[in-house]
């Protein structure tokens, strides 16, 4: 029997629409079903275009099913239920609605055949990800929402000009691959779009002004989803183009060098976000065989390790009610497994031998290498240091040491599912790292690689062991500051400052002039023109109207004034008029 397609958002929008419904609070034991029935259907559905609608003379393609979409559902799929067993514990039926949603979306971007359909899921996945970033009723949240939905919308819009004058140009809105030799104008719009999305620096400052704002859950999922999509899109219609490759390597040591500086845990984990997400972009720019496998390798990877770090930092907060490395250390004895599910996270985002990271980063730089893009593969190389350092050391030493034990500090029992969720993010790390070939039997493009050779492991070795030998030596100097270090939304500020500046003095002073100008110059004219408009109607309009109703109310008072109510007078008046008309009618007749 031929399995057929289902979609694996359907699931996720159905439980949103019965979340609100459900009275009572069991509904979250059915959380994960949605995302074990996507899974399922991801597992099961044959490759092929289905789902194919007219509309409005419009082809969309709902469900283009091969093996660049498979290998990010795949792990969509996975890391739902991961998250969703996270979120077990939360009595928050809106964050539920919302999570549900945006995973929807994601899984709408990825099977989506075609620019409208894409546009519409991509929306979809912008609205309910501001709504887990405002869910967490704070102040600053909700600028910070605010901050994240204008920069989507700027994406949205972007995305939607570049895709109708793209439409207008060539009548389609297929979204099939472009070759960079023959991009127009309006493709470059639609890869700044995505370039949004993907947080391409810099157009990155939204992630670590938001993700630190979300809830604790929201945060988990919008660490798979936002960035990962915008890698799909872009390796599904961007690759090869130049510009990613340069930026994707800005980005990568640009994330790191911000995250080592930090103090909010939260806040390090969404710079690397721009980091990883910059092996990922190189590779797509350039676009050997092997980079482009290991831009899906790492993407997929990436999701798993960094919703576990997200998991565990949110563990932190909940446990403590802070994620700020200034305000917490020696937790390790009262807070040991999520410091060693941290760490395995941890590992794995550094490129540890054993651990995902490992056979998912070297593969980029290796075709970097092979590429001849030296100086490119030297600045991911470097990045990895920058990783390990920030994320590997400086983060779990002063999150759970660097202080003694306080033993007054209030701790929040952390639930069991939320642990569970953290487990089985710690096991795929795991499980990945030690059999790659179950990573890249999903691989949709041919080559070959081997990440566990001699020089590949003593390589991240060295790297690794000399990082660690130099964080020993100036971890004074790494102490995190309290505070939080400003980033491109300097530039946003001040921008803005700029705007205002002209709207108050430069654009006011030439309004007031302006209106003088016209109070003496334009005004008077107008008034002159009422003053003729105003002596024409005086003197033509009610002239001629006046006058003739005083001619008309003069008859008709010498007309009443023959009304005296004596007949004689009647007849006699009637005899005269008769007489008159007689001797007008002889007159006429003979003047002829």
């Amino acid at each position: 029997m031929t399995a057929s397609f289902q979609h694996p958002s359907v699931p996720f929008l159905i439980a949103a629409l019965l979340i609100p419904l459900i009275r009572t609070d069991k509904y979250r034991w059915l959380l994960p079903i949605p995302a074990l029935m996507a899974l399922a259907s991801v597992l099961t559905m044959p490759t092929g275009t289905h789902g194919v609608m007219h509309y409005l003379g419009q082809i969309l393609t709902t469900g283009r099913v091969d093996t660049l979409s498979i290998v990010f559902a795949h792990v969509f799929a996975i890391q739902s239920v991961i998250g969703f067993i996270y979120a077990l514990h939360l009595k928050d039926r809106a964050q539920h609605v919302a999570a549900n949603l945006y995973v929807a979306g994601g899984f709408g971007c990825v099977f989506a055949g075609d620019y409208l359909t894409l546009f519409l899921f991509w929306e979809l996945m912008s609205i309910a990800s501001t709504m887990l970033i405002w869910l967490n009723r704070a102040p600053r949240s909700t600028a910070a929402g605010f901050r994240y939905f204008l920069f989507h919308t700027l994406s949205g819009l972007i995305l939607l000009a570049g895709m109708l004058i793209r439409h207008q140009a060539t009548g389609s809105f297929a979204f099939e691959a472009i070759i960079p030799a023959s991009a127009q104008w309006y493709d470059y719009l639609i890869l700044a779009g995505f370039c949004v999305n993907a947080a391409v620096v810099p157009l990155h400052a939204w992630l670590p002004d938001a993700y630190p704002r979300a809830t604790i859950t929201g945060a988990v999922f919008m660490s798979a989803y936002t960035t990962k999509t915008a890698v799909y899109v872009l390796l599904r219609g961007f690759s090869g183009f130049e510009v990613l490759a340069i930026g994707g390597t800005i980005m990568a040591i640009y994330g790191v060098c911000y995250a080592t500086i930090e103090n909010n845990a939260r806040r390090i984990l969404s710079y690397h976000i721009v980091s990883q997400v910059g092996y990922m972009v190189a590779g797509i720019g350039i676009a050997s065989q092997l980079t482009l496998n290991g831009a899906c390798a790492h993407a997929y990877a990436h999701i798993i390790y960094k919703g576990l770090l997200f998991m565990t930092t949110g563990a932190l907060l909940y446990a403590t009610g802070t994620a700020k490395l200034s305000e917490l250390g020696g937790l390790v004895r009262r807070l040991p497994w999520v410091f060693v599910l941290y760490m395995v996270a941890a590992v794995s985002i550094s490129g540890m031998p054993l651990f995902s990271g490992f056979v998912s980063k070297t593969m980029v730089i290796a075709g970097a290498a092979e590429a001849h893009r030296t100086w490119l593969a030297l600045g991911l190389e470097l990045a990895s240091i920058g990783t390990f350092l920030s994320v590997g050391l400086k983060l779990p030493y002063f999150a759970f040491y660097a202080k003694p034990d306080d033993m007054t500090r209030q701790i929040t029992p952390i639930p069991a599912n939320m642990y569970v969720a953290m487990g089985l993010g710690a096991a795929l790390c795991f499980i990945i790292g030690i059999q790659p070939q179950l990573l890249y039997s999903l691989l949709p493009f041919e080559a070959d690689y081997v990440p566990y050779t001699p020089w590949h492991v003593l390589q991240i070795s060295i790297l690794l062991g000399f990082t660690g030998l130099g964080f020993s030596l100036m971890v004074g100097r790494l102490t995190p500051a309290a505070k939080q270090n400003l980033d491109f939304e300097f530039f946003y500020i001040w921008t803005g400052r700029i705007f205002l500046f002209f709207c108050q003095y430069p654009f006011a002073v030439v309004d007031a002039w302006w209106s003088e100008i016209y109070r003496k110059v334009g005004l008077g004219g107008l008034l002159e023109r009422a003053k003729e408009a105003n002596y024409c109607d005086q003197l033509v309009i009610d002239g001629i109207l006046d006058g003739s109703a005083l001619g008309v109310r003069g008859i008709g008072r010498h007309a009443a004034s023959t009304v005296n109510g004596k007949l004689q007078d009647y007849i006699g008046g009637a005899v005269i008029l008769a007489f008159g008309i007689g001797a007008a009618a002889m007159l006429f007749t003979l003047l002829r």
